[in-house]
């Protein structure tokens, strides 16, 4: 696991950890973590449920916490999921103290649209030196088996913000790099997906209608 790889006790004793998207559907870094004896463990995401301990959206942290008010961002396979990324990756690094530290994992290009309850974008590892060139990057990783991409930054104590209004990002939307997905675009995406759902639901049974039908006609030897 990245986070428990490019974390260590010392670096989270003591300190206030924040996870954004904290909702545990496949494992978790939070007893990893809360078993370094952290100040302060405190999950969010916008759906109750094991590991969140408060409705809060990614959109919303920084109003609702303050300017570096963590030591420690940890944010995994959640930022594909935010429409408004800029506010986002604004706000992860915002709520973290000078040379706080943030964990981030994610899916880059190739990997399949996964609706949680939205899926919009795909980030590469150059994204990635680009969002995070106004921190100090101390780890870069890829997942070349599940097409994904792992950082660790570092806010630096002179933090100054990148302007990213006019960065293109790839969106699993229109499979393209775009600034932006309208309302129009993403309602016609919704119609194709769903379309192109019933439609593999409807062949899938129909193949085990066939399979079915062959084993009843084909004899035993």
């Amino acid at each position: 696991m990245f986070g428990a790889a490019h974390l260590t006790p010392s670096e989270v004793r003591g300190k206030r950890v924040i996870e954004v998207g904290s909702y545990d559907m496949n494992g978790s870094l939070r007893p990893i973590v809360s078993a370094w004896s952290p100040a302060e463990y405190v999950g969010v995401d916008i759906t109750p449920g094991p590991g969140v301990d408060m409705i809060v959206g990614a959109d919303d942290i920084l109003a609702k916490f303050g300017r570096e008010r963590f030591d420690i961002v940890l944010t995994t396979e959640m930022v594909e999921h935010v429409r408004n990324w800029r506010t986002v990756f604004s706000n992860l690094k915002n709520i973290t103290a000078p040379n706080g530290i943030i964990i981030l994992t994610t899916r880059s290009p190739g990997f399949f649209y996964h609706p949680h309850p939205e899926d919009f974008w795909r980030y590469t590892a150059d994204d990635m030196r680009t969002i995070f060139s106004d921190c100090r990057i101390e780890a870069l990783e890829s997942d070349d088996y599940y097409p994904g991409i792992f950082v660790r930054a570092v806010n630096p104590a002179d933090f100054k913000e990148t302007d990213l209004s006019h960065f293109n990002l790839t969106s699993i939307i229109t499979g393209t790099r775009i600034l932006d997905i309208d309302e129009k675009t993403l309602a016609d995406f919704k119609v194709r997906f769903e379309r192109r759902r019933k439609l593999r639901k409807k062949l899938a049974a129909l193949e085990q209608f066939f399979v079915s039908l062959g084993r009843r006609i084909i004899p035993k030897v």
